[in-house]
């Protein structure tokens, strides 16, 4: 199992294409109430939509099998979701030609008996189980006026440059690619769809809010608010880059302009813009906690590549067939709403203010 958290735990288990996968959750409050329905709309929203995602279809039920008695939590709970649509024939040979882009080369230098089929445990569908976990973490935010929102603030080139408030941001449920328009939704598809028939694959980025969150809220240095949230969002497959508020932008700039003054509003101290991505020393500023996470283009395309034979030791050369996203960045987006809800939860738990 792969384990993260202070007081809330997230025990990760189970591989691609074993008979389930899941996960344990341990420090939520006992007699907390969770909503099935709930988790089964997180769960639709990681779903491949039809001409943009793999054509592997997984119902994703989740099973909550310890842990909860009549909807309440009485205890570690236990996630599990079952596999039920695997192909591993498709990926035989892998073993011996290691994918450009995946983990195949390094786990099978690393791990003995390293079995490839759909990625093992370093693959997209290892989320499933965060997606329920991080369905409950939300609506324990909810509870203390914490809300989170994401969407696809870029696919390839096509780049949504408006600031999106966080209702524009939450009614990207209604599209395919989680664009926070119509507009882009359609040509997002496009090149989703031209991609996929050339063969090819295509990445993006992810944009995040986090709102509610009071002056002083997180812990500091190793255990920071952007730390902790930038580790889990690069625990997700295919995540290149991590960046808050204005990111890199801030090197080009003077203090004078990335500064994010203060002033007193109706008896509340606010900052007058929001640079740093409502983070300063690790803590929050008050502002909405803002970031985006950049995905890769999905490494399994049918073009021809070149790899290497690890039985013979020599050049050779691969065409990935089976059933893959040509982007990952659509259903990405519920991932990314998970993993932060997990993070700012157990920041919460962790690290409360003093009273």
């Amino acid at each position: 199992m792969y384990t993260v958290g202070n007081k809330l735990k997230i025990s990760l288990f189970g591989r691609s294409h074993d008979e389930f996968i899941g996960c344990y959750v341990e420090g939520l409050p006992v007699g907390m109430e969770i909503d099935q329905d709930r988790i089964a709309r997180a769960m639709e929203l990681r779903k491949p939509k039809d001409g943009i995602g793999t054509p592997r279809k997984e119902p994703d039920v989740v099973l909550l099998e310890e842990g909860v008695e009549n909807g309440k939590v009485t205890g570690r709970v236990l996630i599990k979701i079952m596999n039920t649509n695997r192909k591993s024939s498709s990926y035989s040979g892998f073993n011996i030609t290691p994918r450009p882009g995946h983990a195949d080369l390094p786990a099978l230098m690393k791990f003995k008996d390293f079995d490839v089929s759909g990625g093992a445990q370093f693959s997209g569908r290892m989320t499933a189980p965060l997606v329920a976990a991080g369905a409950i973490a939300s609506q324990y935010l909810e509870s203390k006026g914490i809300r989170i929102a994401a969407y696809t603030r870029s696919i390839r080139g096509i780049v949504d440059t408006k600031e999106r408030s966080f209702e524009e941001m939450d009614a990207s449920k209604r599209f395919k690619t989680r664009a926070a328009d119509e507009s882009l939704d359609e040509r997002m598809t496009e090149a989703i769809i031209a991609a996929s028939e050339d063969g090819d694959s295509v990445g993006g980025v992810v944009g995040c809010v986090v709102t509610g969150l009071p002056i002083g809220f997180g812990g500091i240095w190793f255990d920071a608010l952007d730390v902790s949230m930038a580790r889990m969002m690069f625990s997700i497959p295919a995540v290149k880059g991590v960046e808050f508020g204005k990111g890199f932008d801030i090197a080009s700039m003077r203090g004078s302009e990335s500064n994010d003054q203060y002033a007193v509003e109706d008896g509340r101290i606010v900052a007058l813009s929001n640079n740093m991505g409502g983070v300063c020393g690790g803590m929050s500023d008050g502002m909405p906690l803002t970031f985006d996470v950049a995905f890769k283009p999905t490494p399994s395309i049918s073009k021809r590549q070149r790899t290497v034979n690890l039985e013979k030791m020599c050049d050779d050369h691969i065409e990935i067939k089976g059933r893959h996203d040509p982007c990952v960045v659509p259903r990405a987006v519920s991932v990314v709403e998970a993993m932060a809800a997990i993070t700012v939860m157990d920041q919460d738990l962790s690290f409360q203010l003093d009273e």
